[in-house]
């Protein structure tokens, strides 16, 4: 069995946000055992997986990315949206886009500690959408 849905999360300021029971809130049912993947269909913002029980976790990870890939630097050529546009792609490349997450026991079978993030790269990055793909036995 295949299901499939295109989720919109809402609109998030820039920084890491766990984002897991938002996707989860958005599923109907899950399969005794599979696979689901995600798709985040931008290319300014990334999705991980990382540990959710500690907040400091998003800070630090921000704060990583913003000194790792700083904006306003000369060298940048697009820059057409902003200061922040190209360092979001280099994020979102450094991060990724799609995650697959297995299923079992009719859910997802994360580690006790981790949870989904959306790694929000832009200063008004909108609404962000993510192709979900649940692949498993009914």
């Amino acid at each position: 069995m295949f299901w499939q849905k295109e989720i919109i999360l809402a609109q998030k300021r820039k920084g890491f946000h766990l984002i897991t029971n938002e996707i989860i809130a958005q599923i109907p049912y899950f399969p005794s055992k599979g696979l689901m993947h995600l798709m985040l269909l931008h290319t300014s913002a990334g999705l991980t997986i990382n540990e959710n029980t500690d907040p400091d976790v998003a800070l630090d990870l921000h704060d990583f990315f913003m000194k790792s890939v700083p904006e306003n630097e000369p060298y940048f050529r697009h820059t057409l949206e902003g200061s922040d546009d190209l360092p979001a792609h280099i994020k979102s490349s450094i991060i990724g886009c799609q995650l697959t997450i297995p299923i079992a026991n009719n859910q997802l079978k994360l580690g006790i500690w981790q949870g989904i993030y959306l790694g929000e790269f832009r200063n008004q990055g909108g609404s962000r959408k993510i192709m979900l793909t649940i692949q498993g036995n009914e």
